[in-house]
């Protein structure tokens, strides 16, 4: 079963004297919905755009597997166990906050920065916090996130190019930019796939795309 969620349904929460916009896939904050809380393990994909000079302020985070990856500009990372990075595009960052972290999250260069941050239910709660930067992944390398029983894979792909999509009982598509074909259905910047069961699929770049895809087993048992 595939489920489509297009760009214009996420939900957005905008801070224009603090240079933030920010949409999210699933129930976010204040905005509350009870039927949109998770698909498999992850429970956001949370599309960030930061000003020159604007940011997060230190915020904690706890028994959460946080994944960033920077489509355009520079994020600079902060945290209390003292990471401290600059993260550029092609870069994926994984923050594991376990049994709790606090961070910064800002844009302090000279051109706006976006990025997608994914956040995933780990298997089990507690720990020590841990933290990593994959320089320059290329194309179909699968990143895992054993934590949380997840794969992720970046796809690039040229006009009428082909990949498939992952066999899980979970795959969860994110085009960042460019369009895809999915059986009968187009997916265009922003919008997301969510499929059960996937079996057999693949994506068809329509223009020169970017997709994120994860790849998930059943619910977990925790979260």
């Amino acid at each position: 079963m595939i489920q489509v969620r297009r760009a214009e349904e996420r939900y957005r929460d905008n801070d224009t004297d603090a240079g933030i916009e920010s949409l999210h896939a699933f129930s976010f904050g204040p905005h509350y919905d009870p039927d949109n809380l998770r698909f498999g393990a992850l429970i956001a994909c949370n599309e960030e755009r930061l000003a020159p000079g604007a940011g997060f302020d230190e915020h904690p985070h706890r028994d959460t597997e946080i994944v960033t990856w920077v489509v355009e500009g520079e994020l600079t990372h902060r945290d209390s166990t003292g990471n401290g990075t600059t993260v550029r595009p092609g870069d994926l960052q994984r923050l594991s906050s376990a049994g709790g972290v606090r961070h910064v999250e800002r844009n302090d260069a000279d051109r706006p920065l976006r990025f997608v941050q994914m956040w995933l239910t780990p298997d089990a709660v507690g720990g020590d916090p841990s933290y990593e930067v994959v320089r320059g992944i290329a194309d179909g390398t699968p990143y895992a996130v054993p934590g949380a029983g997840a794969m992720l894979h970046v796809r690039r792909l040229a006009d009428g190019e082909r990949t498939a999509v992952p066999d899980a009982a979970r795959a969860y598509v994110h085009v960042v930019r460019g369009g895809v074909r999915i059986g009968a259905e187009r997916l265009d910047a922003g919008d997301a796939a969510r499929i059960t069961d996937a079996d057999g699929l693949e994506l068809r770049g329509v223009a020169e795309a970017e997709c994120l895809i994860w790849e998930m087993g059943p619910e977990p048992s925790h979260g």
